[in-house]
């Protein structure tokens, strides 16, 4: 009976032991500043998010140029575009820079100073957030710090405001 109990204790401590791991943090999380990564910018030009809309609060939007949401939500902040005059919005797609000048061209973006959209093929972007689906949005302040609010999926222009 001792070592029935004994071989129960062995294998109950550790693996109550593993269930109050801390989770793992994505990196966004130990690193709360806008990511580092070289975006490509519909002109072919390179920039990081840093160098985006400097001095004003940025909304990162990491969106998949095939997701209805992505579209729907696009179409949502355009039309609510004047409610984020103080804010850059910063549209990141993991697609080749192709296929995000061509979403580029249909919703007119560059119709819009407030709105900066860029590739990142690497798919780092979606690692870095640890992006389970699309579209992803998260919050920086005006000194690039990380505010703790994000969504994924289906998402509307007022949950970002």
């Amino acid at each position: 009976m001792r070592f029935l109990s004994f071989l129960l204790l062995c294998c109950v401590i550790p693996a109550l032991a593993m269930a109050q791991a801390p989770a793992e943090k994505y990196p966004y999380q130990q690193y709360p500043t806008p990511p580092p990564f070289k975006l490509t910018l519909p002109d072919g030009k390179m920039a990081t998010a840093n160098e985006l809309g400097k001095n004003k609060e940025k909304i990162v939007l990491i969106f998949s140029v095939d997701c209805d949401h992505c579209k729907h939500l696009t179409q949502d902040v355009l039309k609510n575009i004047s409610k984020f005059k103080d804010k850059q919005i910063l549209m990141i797609t993991p697609f080749g820079r192709e296929r995000m000048v061509e979403y580029y061209k249909q919703y007119k973006i560059a119709n819009y100073p407030g709105i900066t959209m860029a590739s990142e093929p690497t798919r780092q972007i979606m690692n870095f957030y640890g992006l389970q689906q699309f579209p992803g949005v998260y919050f920086y302040g005006k000194k690039g710090n990380l505010i703790n609010k994000h969504f994924e999926g289906d998402v509307k222009a007022s949950d970002l405001l």
